[in-house]
């Protein structure tokens, strides 16, 4: 059996002005195109490193199937966004492992911004492979992030999105079978709902959604060609003070 942790990032500049405007705060704070983690996020961030290093998975206690070592996480991936490779770090130094960068896993979108000017959504270039060799260093970084960034291009649409989610899925189930037995990916909201719809029913359905906190834990195991989610959207290593 294989298991596939997927975890969300921790809370953006970007969740908190989403926050702020739901509760009509009177100076919202303007949208980033590559928003970077709150306070808040990197407190989470440690939580759920801490956790995953540390805590042994309460499933696997019920199980009788405990590891040592915590969750026993023997790979990591993660999204190349910024609030995902700010998570994906200490949790990195936590288990001792060299994250590996999966361009396809970050979020709807792309790397965008509105600025109200009529344009609408623009792309932006995203992170440059020279930025996240100083920022991040240890990441393996795919060929296709170059000095001009790893995005440009323009705004991606959801139909591109499902598609996108379900290629990824289909990787997932392909390269599972050649994982060690407990892999994780630091992804995010959007699009970790769309890659367990695809995991689990095989297409994308609208109107359902998984929805996860930020730094929330969701596993599935996949037996053959059986998958199985295990729980979505564990924040046990949150304090109720950190849970957005």
């Amino acid at each position: 059996m294989k298991i596939l942790y997927l975890i969300r990032h921790g809370q953006s500049e970007n969740n908190a002005f989403a926050a702020e405007a739901r509760a009509d705060v009177a100076e919202e704070p303007p949208r980033t195109a590559e928003p970077s983690l709150t306070a808040t996020g990197h407190e989470q961030a440690k939580c759920v490193a801490g956790h995953l290093a540390r805590e042994a998975d309460k499933t696997d206690l019920r199980d009788g199937s405990a590891v040592e070592g915590g969750h026993g996480i023997q790979r990591l991936y993660t999204s190349a966004m910024l609030r995902a490779l700010q998570t994906t770090q200490p949790i990195a130094t936590a288990l001792g492992l060299k994250p590996e960068i999966w361009l396809d896993v970050h979020e709807e979108g792309g790397i965008w911004l509105d600025e109200g000017d009529g344009r609408g959504a623009v792309g932006h270039a995203g992170l440059t492979r020279e930025e996240i060799a100083r920022q991040f260093p240890g990441f393996v970084q795919p060929d296709a992030i170059t000095d001009n960034g790893w995005w440009n291009r323009p705004f991606e649409r959801r139909a591109e999105l499902v598609s996108r989610s379900a290629r990824v899925a289909a990787d997932v189930r392909r390269r599972v079978q050649e994982w060690e037995d407990r892999v994780a990916i630091v992804s995010h909201g959007t699009f970790i709902s769309l890659l367990v719809q695809h995991l689990l029913l095989g297409q994308y359905v609208s109107d359902i959604r998984f929805s996860n906190h930020n730094t929330g834990v969701s596993r599935l195991d996949f037996d053959g060609d059986s998958v199985m989610l295990r729980y979505l959207n564990r924040i046990e290593h949150l304090p109720v003070g950190l849970v957005t």
